[in-house]
């Protein structure tokens, strides 16, 4: 079944917070989100499942299951067809004590975004080919999401910003932003290049030293 990712006349921060407040119980699933997404689709849901990187609070198991669900996303929105994803990811609970004010936190910061969305670069978010191009690259943010990097700085927040990005800007029609999406998976790439090269660089010291 196809979906179409319509444009929409509220701001950013109301849509997300609206979201945001019908959240109900003490737990709730990516179920429960995908059914209260709206009429923005998607990709709103995907800017909803960044957020909690977007503050250095971690949320144990998190950053898998929303990496996992923004994969599956993308792949819709790549394939222009309606998401199929595991009942154990769409029904996994998640305690809203911990999930909702990180979330709130995370609305306030896109807040800011508001004044300076608007649609503009159409080349980067019209026609088919690109909408299958961003849909990719939205993959390749929540691929690196899910890397278990959760306790080194950054390695959650840089792909977070990058998805929220280029989710938003798709929405809105704002190409800059998704411009600014494309250069936050670049950052990410080089960050990661760079702590693997350590990571090998300080493996490679201890066997010298164990061995010598």
């Amino acid at each position: 079944m196809a979906i179409e990712f319509g444009d929409t006349q509220r701001s950013l921060s109301d849509t997300l917070n609206g979201m945001i407040g019908s959240i109900r119980g003490n737990t709730i699933t990516l179920r429960d989100l995908m059914t209260g997404i709206g009429e923005q689709g998607f990709l709103l849901l995907c800017a909803l499942l960044t957020l909690p990187f977007l503050l250095p609070v971690s949320i144990p198991g998190v950053s898998t299951v929303f990496g996992a669900a923004i994969i599956l996303i993308s792949i819709s929105i790549t394939l222009n067809r309606l998401p199929w994803m595991p009942q154990r990811i769409l029904d996994r609970k998640i305690e809203t004590e911990k999930l909702v004010p990180t979330l709130q936190k995370g609305a306030a910061l896109v807040s800011k975004l508001d004044r300076f969305v608007r649609p503009r670069f159409g080349f980067l978010t019209q026609g088919t080919l690109m909408n299958r191009f961003n849909g990719l690259m939205i993959m390749a943010g929540g691929v690196l999401l899910m890397f278990p990097l959760g306790l080194i700085p950054l390695s959650n927040t840089l792909p977070g910003i990058a998805i929220l990005l280029l989710s938003l800007g798709i929405i809105q029609r704002d190409g800059l932003m998704v411009a600014g999406g494309y250069l936050f998976l670049i950052a990410t790439t080089i960050y990661f290049t760079v702590l693997a090269y350590m990571a090998f660089a300080a493996g490679q010291g201890l066997s010298t030293f164990f061995v010598s």
